[in-house]
């Protein structure tokens, strides 16, 4: 399980990112973590693995305190945690499959990941990764001949390597049509559900948190202002979420988009007959 208690991020400017949110991700939940630009979102994230370093509170995996951790001892930890990222963060020269093992790295010597041996189990292990995450077919490309989705499952089964306990997604897909960002979401709900892992994912799209996450946690200026499951995030509580202007102007591109699409389907539609 992962708490936080009372954890905030104030800038050296004196901007307030984050303002004593507490809050639990009991094992197996999947959170999905919204609000505008500038909430707080990546922020909270990246203070958790101290990829940021928080001002104060608790950050609890498990029994571990990890914001009293020094160097050494958060390096350790940070093995605990599967990081997935919005642009990926892959090596494109390097293979399918060397991108998956790199998730191994905090376990294995030196020398052996600078000539790229890794033991036999590591290998296995990723092969099996890479079949849950439908890329088995692939792991001799090299990632910059992957399209969008597929970088994305690779980043996916690369996080997984790792053997965490906890998950961080950050905007899985930003970058993504809808068609794929779907099958992305369902894909990670799946992994978490059948391995109990908690995650927090930070998603812009509104519909598509709804349509998978367990448990939408809505951030405001740095403060949690909901706390919930879907069918309670009402036209209300978004607006308490994003501001009425705000709120309203995400309708109304949601609505733009919806109608692209169709008239896409409808050309395509015509073209095929």
């Amino acid at each position: 399980m992962l708490t936080l208690d009372g954890l905030s991020k104030t800038y050296k400017t004196g901007d307030t990112a984050l303002s004593d949110v507490t809050l639990s991700v009991p094992k197996g939940q999947i959170i999905g973590l919204i609000g505008p630009s500038g909430a707080g979102k990546s922020t909270l994230i990246r203070c958790i693995n101290r990829l940021v370093e928080p001002t104060s509170g608790k950050i609890m995996l498990g029994d571990v305190n990890l914001a009293s951790l020094g160097k050494s001892d958060l390096r350790q930890q940070r093995r605990r945690i599967g990081m997935i990222f919005q642009e990926y963060a892959l090596v494109e020269r390097l293979t399918v499959m060397e991108n998956v093992l790199s998730g191994r790295l905090g376990y294995v010597p030196f020398w052996r990941s600078f000539l790229r041996r890794f033991p036999a189990t590591d290998i296995q292990r990723a092969y099996q990764l890479l079949d849950r995450v439908g890329l088995m077919e692939h792991a001799d490309k090299r990632a910059d001949a992957l399209s969008g989705g597929q970088r994305q499952r690779v980043g996916i089964a690369r996080a997984l390597a790792q053997g965490p306990e906890l998950l961080l997604v950050d905007e899985p897909t930003a970058s993504l049509d809808p068609k794929t960002s779907r099958q992305i979401m369902r894909l990670l709900t799946e992994i978490c559900s059948e391995r109990g892992l908690p995650a927090i994912v930070n998603i812009h799209d509104v519909p598509l948190a709804q349509q998978f996450m367990q448990r939408i946690v809505g951030l405001r200026a740095g403060r949690v202002v909901f706390d919930g499951p879907p069918d309670m995030l009402t036209r209300e509580a978004l607006t308490t979420i994003y501001g009425e202007e705000d709120w309203n102007a995400m309708r109304q591109g949601d609505e733009e988009q919806a109608e692209a699409e169709a008239e896409a389907r409808g050309r395509l539609a015509v073209l095929a007959q």
